[in-house]
């Protein structure tokens, strides 16, 4: 977000006399057109047009988007409330198998000529509308056990940035987002597979800058932050995080290298038994990403390569994550964790006859179609028309650093946000629910300390993100026409540690994995995954996107229960259908 937010806001055409202009392709750069990740993943949406210095623009952009999910229960550990209601009873899935959920997002806009923009962003309704509920997975940021559809209403963006004639500025509630979205992801981004949810939002003053002036690839933002959301703290819980960001990069066209670095304080507030027992649990941490991208064009082809990598690490120290000796002599756990991922990728570029798809498509788009006929663009159909990806094939490999034991006063464990999506099934079904399942768990009101439950469990969700894996993700899109997409990928996955269940190791003492097997084993299996979109632009300059995904994870040894017997083959199937205006 901060890389959009210069390009767009700093660049010459919003205000001439600006001395810092940013983003505009130099001639060196023309080769490699700047609509390209369109060709790599089109979302059906409208891009944002620049801002007119003569005029005062309102515009209101969204999404309704319908999911109909269907997919295979897995056991996992009961709770012991569950346990109590039905004697005996050793595995328990969430119970969910059936059932329809949506969101309604709108992102209000006003430009006020070049200088002033205020946005917002709300999911006016979001979460379960029918179907099966899940149960016993509250420790989940998005547990879907009840029917909040109608109800739940999600106020994400509402900021002003001001144009000043050495840089801008941003304040009010708004994104968090870096790079491929591991560290930092606004929940904004759609992914191939799956769907993104919620996502990291900040109070945030932001500066942003060009130091080297007009002409100059440098960019630089300094920012202030207290934490609204993100996978770590949600202020609404009594978790105060506070946090400084600094970033800066080097961009021209296609090709961007940078370091984006945040200090944080973050306090959470707890009670032990009732609220005259209140303790705090504190952590301090520093992060500090690199990211990198390029794209250039295959000679003697009408195609482009690209690449993106990105590598973080954490260092700090927490009394979240303590034992009792820990807790009796004041030292912290030390955090030492990282994780990374990098894409390797191709694009075919093919062109489409006939109207534009999309109303707001890039100046520089139209303009290369304009070039490419008799006459300038002007809502006609053209001779060659809009350039769109006939054919993506790119490879994603990542690491995220594990933790064989959780109480070795070193927190090891790295956890990608949850909105970068790796497949449908391993990460953001299986993964998601055994560790939101251990950590409800570990806090049901039948246990003895569930007043005061292990330390550091809040933390265990991994709410779809990958945890403690490494994996390689080969992924497909082919395009027979511009509105069609037809596609497939492949996750083959393994920890990274040995696999540990925090809460049957607090309550049993046991080192086992989730399904109470060995934890040597470290074979999570490999998924396929397959999918089918289409998009049609309706009147009203709306557009209807409907289509279907589904896949099939065959598990590996890592599911394995203590008697040897592994996780039978999973599946789920999500039908689509959705409203982008």
């Amino acid at each position: 977000m901060l890389r959009a937010l210069m390009r767009r806001v700093l660049a010459p055409s919003l205000v001439a006399a600006v001395v810092l202009g940013a983003g505009a392709a130099r001639a060196d750069d023309a080769e490699v057109p700047s609509y390209l990740p369109r060709l790599v993943l089109d979302t059906g949406r409208r891009s944002i047009p620049p801002p007119d210095p003569e005029a005062i623009r309102f515009m209101l952009h969204g999404e309704h988007q319908i999911r109909w999910q269907m997919q295979r229960s897995f056991p996992l550990v009961p709770t012991a409330s569950a346990v109590n209601a039905k004697p005996g009873l050793v595995g328990d899935s969430i119970g969910q198998n059936n059932f329809v959920h949506h969101w309604l997002r709108v992102t209000p806009r006003l430009q006020v000529r070049d200088y002033l923009e205020l946005v917002g962003q709300a999911d006016v309704l979001t979460g379960v509308l029918f179907g099966e509920l899940a149960h016993d997975t509250r420790a989940d940021l998005t547990p879907r056990d009840d029917y909040n559809g109608f109800s739940n209403v999600q106020l994400r963006w509402i900021y002003a940035q001001y144009t000043l004639p050495f840089g801008v500025i941003r304040a009010g509630q708004q994104p968090n987002h870096w790079g491929m979205g591991i560290l930092a992801n606004d929940g904004d981004h759609p992914p191939l597979f799956g769907d993104y949810r919620y996502g990291s939002i900040s109070e945030r003053i932001l500066f942003a800058t060009k130091p080297g002036g007009r002409d100059s690839d440098f960019y630089l933002a300094l920012a202030g932050d207290l934490v609204y959301r993100d996978a770590n703290a949600r202020l609404t819980r009594g978790q105060q995080a506070f946090q400084g960001v600094l970033a800066a990069f080097y961009e021209r066209g296609q090709n961007k290298l940078g370091v984006f670095s945040t200090a944080r304080h973050q306090t959470n507030d707890k009670t032990s038994g009732s609220a005259l027992f209140p303790y705090t649990d504190e952590i301090d941490a520093l992060a500090v990403d690199v990211h990198g991208k390029l794209a250039v064009p295959l000679p003697g082809q009408d195609a482009f390569f690209f690449g993106e990598v990105e590598a973080a690490y954490i260092t700090g120290s927490t009394n979240v994550i303590r034992t009792q000796d820990q807790a009796l002599d004041g030292t912290k756990t030390q955090i030492r964790s990282y994780g990374g991922a990098a894409i390797l990728g191709v694009v075919h570029r093919s062109f489409a006859t006939g109207v534009w798809s999309d109303a707001h498509a890039s100046d520089a788009a139209r303009e290369e179609s304009a070039k490419r006929t008799s006459h300038r663009y002007l809502g006609r159909p053209s001779a060659e028309g809009v350039p769109f990806g006939d054919l993506v094939a790119q490879i994603e490999i990542g690491y995220a650093s594990g933790d064989a034991d959780p109480y070795d006063g070193t927190q090891k464990r790295f956890v990608f946000d949850p909105n970068h999506k790796i497949g449908l099934l391993l990460f953001d079904e299986v993964m998601r629910f055994q560790t939101a399942r251990s950590a409800t768990a570990a806090t049901d009101p039948l246990l003895t300390n569930a007043n005061r439950p292990t330390p550091g469990i809040d933390l265990l969700p991994t709410n779809g993100g990958v945890s403690g894996a490494q994996y390689v993700n080969p992924t497909f899109i082919v395009r027979p026409r511009h509105f069609l997409d037809v596609k497939g990928g492949m996750v083959i996955a393994q920890t990274t540690a040995d696999l540990v269940d925090p809460y049957r190791l607090a309550t049993q003492g046991n080192y086992v994995s989730y399904t109470g097997g060995d934890r040597r084993k470290r074979d999570l299996g490999v998924e396929l995954d397959a999918g089918v979109e289409a998009r049609f632009p309706l009147e009203y300059d709306i557009k209807a996107v409907v289509g279907a995904q589904g896949g099939v994870l065959f598990p590996g040894s890592a599911f394995e229960n203590e008697r040897g017997e592994r996780l039978p083959p999973q599946w789920i199937a999500v039908g689509r259908f959705g409203l982008v205006f």
